[in-house]
């Protein structure tokens, strides 16, 4: 049964909390942060992404980086920007893009939870990478980005999500990408212990997004209870920060890819080999699939269609059965010899939020050769693979709207 756990989150007081939220540290590159945050002193791109006050010669993980997110850390507690509540809470995040609306609870859970398998994992991480949060953790005594979780939909908890909502929202504002974002603050003892019952009576809870801050909290725990003679198992690092929304309100967005060559083939040559494992089509227009096993393919200025072949994957298989990996295994790997698209650098993603022109502008800049359009990953084959104990492939999910880091901190 899953643990989900109120804290005194550190927040920004109401006046400040638009120019705080800052977009999650993975979703941009660290010139786009600098130009992002040079105006705005106030926005947590200081204390998520550091480099932005560090000459940018500077290596990432060098110690001068994560000193920085330390120092802008506890210059926003001390100019006043964030102040930390008296007692423990829970919380609720409330995101609206257009007509899509959903709710999430804010909370720690139990790193045990998620070394028991508790909170199911459905992506490897990188060791490099991991160690880099780990670090940005340990530096800042702070865990300074939610991760995303999911759970199966439940009608009780919706219920008590809902009663914690009749009260006044602490933020509410819309961010420059058009997004609203709504902030409650959990006070009432009785429906924290209701939801906390509610919680401890489902089966699983779903690593969503945010596998290598999930991967570094467990690291942390671990070094922390070793170094601590006194160690009791309720100390705050051993609990990890996030939003946890039901399935049903998850949306997941196209994740596309773009190849850099066509691995020496004329595009006759590769039209030709594609035609092996896919039915090929010509369209008119820019092809956005509508269905499973549908791809949008541009290259050469023309768009195509392509439609696996029924007799080319294993239907039965939860993880070979996904559309990323029927492009992999029966286009990428085979025609284009991408073997790993983790490490290979002729290959990159662009999530689906740019939409298809984006494609299309880096196929006609010839950065890119050739681009291919997916269908979404939905969060119930997610949770199939992630119940088989199964990996998905790499960049097999695209999530919209995107949660705003700074507007709650857990303070180990």
């Amino acid at each position: 049964m899953p643990i989900v756990r109120p804290f005194k989150g550190l927040r920004p007081k109401p006046e400040f909390a638009e120019k705080v939220a800052s977009p999650p540290y993975d979703v941009m590159s660290s010139d786009e942060a600098r130009e992002m945050a040079k105006e705005n002193q106030s926005s947590f791109l200081h204390v998520i992404k550091p480099e932005v006050d560090v000459d940018p010669s500077v290596s990432l993980y060098d110690e001068q980086i994560y000193d920085k997110g330390k120092a802008n850390l506890q210059r926003l507690i001390d100019e006043g920007y964030l102040v930390q509540d008296k007692q423990n809470y829970l919380y609720i995040y409330k995101l609206q893009m257009g007509d899509h609306i959903q709710n999430g609870l804010v909370a720690t859970v139990s790193v045990e939870d998620y070394e028991r398998e508790k909170i199911k994992k459905h992506e490897y991480t990188r060791l490099e990478k991991e160690k880099d949060r780990a670090k940005h953790i340990n530096v800042l005594n702070a865990q300074a980005g939610p991760v995303f979780l999911t759970y199966k939909a439940d009608t009780h908890i919706d219920a008590l999500i809902k009663k914690a909502q009749q009260v006044k929202p602490v933020y509410d504002f819309v961010a420059d990408d058009n997004i609203r974002h709504t902030f409650y603050i959990v006070k009432d003892k009785e429906i924290i212990e209701n939801i906390q019952r509610a919680f401890a009576k489902l089966d699983h809870l779903y690593v969503a997004d945010g596998h290598h801050r999930s991967a570094a909290a467990a690291r942390v725990k671990k070094e922390r209870q070793e170094k601590n003679q006194n160690h009791a198992g309720d100390e705050e690092y051993n609990y990890f920060l996030t939003v946890i929304f039901p399935h049903n309100q998850m949306f997941i967005m196209d994740y596309n890819r773009v190849v850099a060559d066509l691995c020496g083939h004329s595009p006759d040559e590769f039209l030709t080999r594609i035609t092996e494992k896919f039915e090929v089509q010509k369209r008119k227009n820019a092809f956005r699939p509508e269905e499973k096993h549908h791809f949008g393919m541009f290259m050469n200025g023309k768009w195509y269609q392509l439609i696996a072949r029924e007799d080319t994957f294993n239907k039965n298989d939860p993880v070979l059965s996904l559309d990323v990996s029927i492009l992999q295994e029966n286009l990428l790997k085979p025609i284009l010899e991408i073997q790993d698209p983790r490490k290979d650098k002729r290959i990159s993603f662009v999530g689906g939020k740019r939409g298809l022109g984006e494609l299309e502008q880096l196929v006609n800049s010839g950065q890119f050769a050739v681009a291919f359009a997916m269908y979404p990953t939905s969060i119930e084959e997610l949770m199939a693979i992630a119940d088989a104990g199964k990996v998905m492939p790499p960049k097999s999910t695209w999530f919209e709207p995107k949660l705003r880091s700074g507007l709650i901190t857990h303070l180990l």
